[in-house]
Order: C-alpha cells, then sequence, then structure tokens
C-alpha cells in the first residue's frame, strides 16, 4: 500500500516538472500565434473601412474655429439658490 502511494506521488512529481517544461518551451510559440490570430482579426475589423469624405492617407485636416453665432454655455441655465428645510 505505501509503494503504491509513493508511485502516485512520482507519478503525478514527473507529470508536473514535465508539463511545466513544455509549457516553457511552447509558451512564448502559442503566445505569438495568439498575438498574430488578434491582429488579423483586427485588421479585417478596421483595415477595411475607407476614410471619410475622399480624405487620402496622409492627408491632414483642420476644422474650422467654431462660430461665433452658437449659444454659450452659460445660457444651458440659470443658478437657483435654495434653502434647507429642518
Amino acid at each position: 500500500m505505501l509503494a503504491g502511494l509513493f508511485k502516485t506521488i512520482l507519478y503525478i512529481l514527473v507529470f508536473y516538472y514535465v508539463f511545466t517544461f513544455l509549457a516553457r518551451l511552447l509558451a512564448p510559440f502559442l503566445i505569438k500565434k495568439a498575438a498574430e490570430t488578434i491582429k488579423k482579426k483586427a485588421e479585417q475589423q478596421f483595415g477595411n473601412q475607407q476614410p471619410k469624405n475622399g480624405v487620402k492617407e496622409g492627408e491632414t485636416i483642420i476644422d474650422k474655429a467654431p462660430r461665433k453665432g452658437q449659444q454659450s454655455k452659460d445660457s444651458a441655465g440659470e443658478y437657483v439658490d435654495f434653502e434647507e428645510i429642518d
């Protein structure tokens, strides 16, 4: 019975060390593959979008200053003082 327990513990330790050794060898490869897959998916999703308003790649657009006729933030409302009632 005691020999069976030692045999089981030995198998568990061997499996653990073999698994950690293989994980250290294969982890960089698996992470690199996962990063490439994510990059391809992102390029498919966002790479196919065409620029708006006929803007070419590398062209710089400068927006105009806001118009003076627009309402200011001050006209959004009026401050009302209040009193707390006990």
